[in-house]
């Protein structure tokens, strides 16, 4: 996520907390722990009336997320807020406890997090992007830009499990289109480069570009090598595209926290995470950049250009 829809979340959960504060007048202020792997600690505790927010940024170190989530346990903070497995995980292990709201997670049940998504079971609830029909909309999305559309490489790291769904449901989706997939897995960033000579050698057409805790932070190469390769990418976060990206299908990030504010205020009014099913995705969104499109000398058709959210002019 940017800083901006970051931002933006924790801006919500502090109003959503707002009204329990104030209607049941609490002895204490309640305080929420936010832990993040990849952003850099830009923005102290924040104090009001209703909320303390305690941010705690790994700064691209994930080994450092365990003594992060340790610092918020010690706090005896009421919530932690965590974006993505790889801060749920060292939340998780740290507290059994504490209620745990996880902004986005890609599988919380593979990833061991909850026990369904219905009935999560423990002290860990929140949001999932799991949403089978991505695939094949981020496929259709291809074959209306890329004439003639036969080879797709998809990237990412295997060792994710939500990256492994999603990768069948990608393979899955080719067949029905007709198209040959290539999986190139990239599981440290020493393989981003490799990743994009295999896909070019391997003749792709285009490239779909799985969510990874690998390739996230490397956001400005891997743009930058798609456009040195002039391969067509559709990615599956959009902060790729506002760096110089192509086009993203995903879900909307924003939504997700805006929906964990609601949560939060749920479990500060006397809520169990174990009763608060996991809810999927339900708003998606899609963004064009057509500055890259010129770049890579592609057009792209206005019937798609009219199914866009957001076009980069």
């Amino acid at each position: 996520m940017s800083k901006k829809i970051l931002l933006s979340a924790v801006a919500t959960l502090m109003l959503a907390s707002v009204f329990p504060a104030e209607a049941q007048q609490p002895k204490k202020v309640p305080r929420l722990g936010y832990l993040v792997a990849n952003f850099p600690s830009t923005n102290p505790a924040r104090k009001g009336k209703s909320i303390v927010i305690e941010w705690r940024y790994a700064e691209g170190k994930p080994d450092r997320l365990p003594v992060l989530a340790a610092e918020l346990v010690r706090l005896k903070v009421d919530v932690i807020v965590t974006a993505g497995p790889a801060s749920t995980r060292p939340a998780k292990e740290a507290t059994s406890t504490i209620p745990i709201v996880m902004g986005f997670d890609n599988d919380p049940v593979g990833n061991g997090f909850v026990a369904s998504l219905a009935g999560p079971g423990g002290n860990i609830t929140g949001l999932s992007t799991l949403a089978p029909e991505i695939s094949g909309k981020q496929l259709e999305l291809l074959m209306e830009i890329v004439p003639r559309l036969s080879h797709v490489a998809a990237l990412g790291n295997s060792n994710e499990p939500g990256n492994a769904q999603a990768l069948r449901e990608v393979e899955v989706a080719a067949g029905a289109f007709g198209v040959q997939l290539q999986h190139l897995d990239v599981l440290d960033p020493k393989d981003i480069e490799t990743a994009f000579r295999a896909a070019s050698k391997g003749r792709a057409d285009a490239i779909l570009m799985l969510n990874s805790p690998v390739l996230n932070p490397h956001r400005t190469q891997v743009v930058n090598l798609a456009v040195k390769s002039r391969l067509p990418v559709i990615y599956g976060q959009s902060e790729f595209v506002e760096g110089g990206g192509l086009m993203t299908y995903s879900v909307s990030f924003t939504d997700l926290f805006r929906g964990a504010a609601t949560y939060v205020d749920k479990i500060l009014k006397g809520a169990k995470p174990a009763d608060l099913p996991v809810e999927q995705p339900k708003k998606f969104e899609f963004i064009i950049n057509l500055k890259t499109a010129k770049q890579i000398g592609l057009t792209i058709p206005p019937t798609v250009l009219a199914q866009a959210d957001k076009v980069i002019r």
